[in-house]
């Protein structure tokens, strides 16, 4: 009796395995977590309006750098910390400097965790996968390389990715907020002019709505 069970239980083993192969290739993928650290330049699309951006993911070190170079025009630097503050700010004659508040930090590298997948889709030449988070982005990455290529915001707000470096970090030195942003408060900022098209970095503003949403 015990040898006709042997092979019955090895069968069911078998197939036990064979079907959990079948099914995990059929189960959905993911998408990679960030780095803890990168820098990747970004070409965006703002209805139109054109930037240049890089952008600096400093997880570890909670901060985020974005700094925008806007078509033939201001190039404005959006400085991320995790306690919510933003300065949004320039380096010219002018000197211009905004400081923004919000309720969350920066993105954390899973912020893509429990995003919805739509299936595969080529763009800018690559193959993708495509998720949707929050009916908020949508995110498309590298099917070999699970690097991301390109996301959209609905408002339909688009960032093309041209250059993802992992590990690369940006100089301390280069992380401090000038110090006009810091002078006699609100009385002597001057607000980032709105006609720049930039209006406080929508994809900062944007990101930060995806962070309180994923919360």
């Amino acid at each position: 009796m015990a040898s006709a069970v042997k092979p019955i239980f090895i069968f069911l083993v078998y197939i036990s395995f064979h079907l959990s192969l079948i099914a995990s290739k059929f189960k959905d993928p993911t998408p990679a977590a960030w780095p803890l650290q990168f820098h990747s330049v970004l070409f965006m699309n703002n209805s139109g309006t054109l930037q240049k951006v890089d952008l600096w993911y400093d997880w570890p070190n909670g901060r985020n750098f974005n700094i925008i170079q806007n078509q033939l025009g201001k190039l404005t630097y959006d400085l991320e910390w995790d306690n919510g503050t933003s300065y949004i700010y320039t380096l010219d004659s002018n000197k211009e400097c905004r400081v923004l508040h919000f309720p969350v930090g920066i993105l954390p590298p899973n912020w893509l965790d429990g995003a919805n997948y739509l299936g595969q889709q080529e763009i800018d030449g690559f193959l993708c996968n495509v998720w949707e988070k929050v009916d908020f982005i949508w995110y498309y990455e590298d099917v070999i390389t699970k690097r991301p290529v390109f996301w959209a915001f609905y408002t339909g707000y688009t960032a093309h990715v041209m250059t993802f470096e992992v590990g690369a970090v940006l100089e301390d030195s280069q992380w401090q907020a000038p110090v006009y942003c810091f002078k006699d408060a609100e009385e002597k900022r001057k607000p980032v002019i709105e006609s720049s098209g930039w209006s406080g970095h929508p994809q900062g503003k944007l990101m930060r709505r995806i962070s309180s949403a994923s919360i």
